[in-house]
């Protein structure tokens, strides 16, 4: 069943994870990657292992934010001819599961329509974006659009934003606030700056009561653990497309259920 308003799926998703004394766990995939078969199993697969939210990347010829692996795996699948419509479907067929939250770039929504957008995001059940590439002050318009849906609009905090400028951004934050754990692109290849976080979440947490989730170069059990022990949820990205990279359907669905159950011993507190 369909919360009415589907920004409270992802809030119920972090209170069943506070109950059971654990953070959320938050995968990331590429919708069309290798195709959008693979996409529903993989999603059905990870769920099933302990995924509490998805995130469901709509591929992009310029994605500001993402490393090479994530990169290449919307260049396959725009070269596979993916599009917007088909990310929506996606969501169609899982919504049942998990909630969604797409991840996209504003190009995408801008040329399809910013309501538009909203609208046919809540009409197929996913409960919110993220648009990492919208500042803050230019954020409105897009609000107030998903605002009207009921749906969340994260928005990110970065180790460079100043601490002011941070509070306002948590502020204004729907759903939850992004924490990216380190400067540069997402990629699995790089550590995640745990001192960074726990103090950068030390100090959110005096600024709202929102959950925390950090994202950004977070591949292996121990980085999780580290995580878990102090954010509200843990992102993962690369890590997870890179365990299934070049496979398709069930055995596609089968890595990345297994990658991801091997990560949910880490996140119990």
């Amino acid at each position: 069943m369909i919360a009415s308003r589907p920004a409270a799926r992802i809030e119920a998703a972090f209170a069943r994870a506070r109950e059971k004394k654990r953070a959320a766990l938050i995968p990331y995939v590429v919708t069309g990657d290798p195709d959008c078969e693979t996409t529903v199993a993989v999603i059905e697969a990870i769920v099933a292992a302990g995924a509490d939210i998805v995130e469901l990347g709509i591929p992009y010829g310029d994605p500001l934010a993402d490393g090479p692996t994530i990169a290449a795996a919307g260049q396959r699948a725009l070269e596979a001819g993916v599009t917007l419509e088909d990310a929506f479907a996606v969501a169609e067929r899982v919504r049942e599961h998990v909630p969604i939250v797409f991840f996209t770039y504003y190009n995408p929504v801008y040329q399809y329509g910013v309501d538009r957008f909203a609208k046919r995001a809540a009409a197929v059940g996913a409960s919110g974006a993220i648009v990492p590439d919208v500042p803050l002050e230019e954020s409105e318009l897009l609000r107030a659009a998903f605002r009207h849906e009921g749906l969340a609009l994260p928005l990110l905090v970065a180790p460079t934003t100043p601490r002011e400028r941070a509070g306002r951004i948590a502020h204004a934050s729907d759903g939850f606030v992004y924490v990216v754990s380190r400067l540069g692109v997402t990629g699995a290849k790089r550590e995640p700056d745990v001192g960074w976080i726990d103090r950068e979440i030390t100090v959110l947490r005096k600024q709202t009561e929102k959950p925390l989730a950090v994202g950004f170069g977070i591949s292996t059990p121990s980085h999780v653990k580290a995580v878990a022990a102090i954010a509200d949820g843990v992102i993962i990205g690369s890590a997870l497309i890179d365990a299934y990279a070049g496979c398709r359907g069930a055995l596609a669905a089968e890595r990345a259920g297994a990658y991801i159950a091997s990560l949910a011993a880490g996140l119990r507190r």
